[in-house]
């Protein structure tokens, strides 16, 4: 008999029917798949949750862009409403009203896009209303410029007219102060009397009082002037003035103080003196007769001639020369 130390195939081959199996692959099959199913669903819910982001990221890049676009338009639409308020600080009456109307919907749409969720839509609306608004505004203030162009125009040529019948005016006027200077000049001349029939005559009064005509100085006691004032239908009737001046065979004017003699303005001789003044009742359209009597302050009268002027309203009226002689011995 013999003996082996090796076991025999059929003892390795069946170890025995009741040894425990190895189910460790099986549990890492397992663990490997759930691994790779939940890797799987953290990339498919991350795909999910990126689409999303997108999507809200693409929804509120639109909305911004709208919101921008919104506040883009309200901005040119302010832009235009500045520009013509900036034109035109006055506006009376509807036109005044329309932009309170203006200011009012521009508070609404301000305060829609200050809302975080605006109306964007709504907005969109309000700022399309208030363009419409502005452009009619617009057009009533355009059509208002060109009226008050027109009027500006008209005024202009208004103006001119006015400048013109001004300078006409002024030329009238002118020229009828001078034709009322000249009227006047012509009245004031045409109203001063003339003296005709102008007589000097030397008078010797005796001691009776009976005067008689004498041609010497020695027995001259009074020179009796006496003269027509002529009818003149200008002249106002009342008391006119009359200066009589004397000058004397040496020349020079005799003043008699007792009398008030003085001196007063001519026209056209300047200051002179004048002997005597003396006042007249003159009736406008008739003839008066004036006569006086004029010696001199000693009463004696040298030989020689003497000059008598009279004057009124500033003119020479008349004047006469008186030539007295010195006396023989027996005049």
């Amino acid at each position: 008999m013999s003996y082996s130390n090796y076991p025999s195939s059929a003892s390795q081959e069946n170890p025995g029917s009741n040894a425990p199996k190895d189910n460790r692959k099986l549990i890492y099959g397992v663990l490997i798949a759930a691994l790779v199913g939940t890797w799987g669903y953290i990339v498919y819910d991350k795909n999910k949750s990126s689409q999303k982001l997108n999507e809200l990221t693409t929804q509120y890049t639109a909305a911004d862009s709208s919101r921008s676009a919104v506040e883009l338009e309200y901005n040119d639409a302010l832009s235009r409403m500045d520009s013509l308020t900036g034109s035109n600080t006055k506006l009376s009456g509807e036109l005044e009203a329309r932009k309170n109307q203006i200011d009012s919907l521009k508070n609404s749409i301000r305060t829609e896009l200050a809302k975080k969720n605006a109306d964007l839509k709504k907005a969109h609306q309000m700022v399309q209303q208030l363009n419409g608004k502005i452009t009619d505004l617009l057009a009533q203030v355009d059509q208002l410029k060109q009226e008050n162009q027109t009027l500006t125009v008209a005024n202009q040529d208004l103006s001119t007219q006015r400048d013109t019948l001004t300078a006409q005016k002024t030329r009238v006027e002118q020229n009828l102060t001078q034709m009322v200077a000249e009227k006047e000049h012509v009245e004031d001349v045409g109203s001063t009397l003339h003296a005709s029939n102008i007589n000097i005559a030397a008078i010797n009064i005796k001691s009776s009082g009976k005067e008689k005509v004498t041609s010497t100085a020695k027995k001259t006691d009074v020179l009796r002037i006496s003269f027509d004032l002529d009818e003149n239908r200008i002249a106002p009737s009342g008391s006119k003035e009359l200066y009589v001046c004397v000058t004397g065979p040496d020349g020079h004017p005799i003043t008699i103080p007792a009398n008030g003699s003085g001196t007063f303005e001519t026209r056209e001789e300047g200051e002179k003196v004048f002997t005597n003044k003396m006042d007249v009742q003159y009736e406008q359209g008739k003839r008066l007769p004036v006569s006086f009597d004029w010696k001199p302050e000693t009463g004696k009268y040298q030989t020689g001639d003497y000059k008598i002027e009279i004057y009124q309203n500033g003119y020479r009226i008349g004047q006469g020369t008186k030539s007295l002689k010195k006396g023989g011995l027996f005049s």
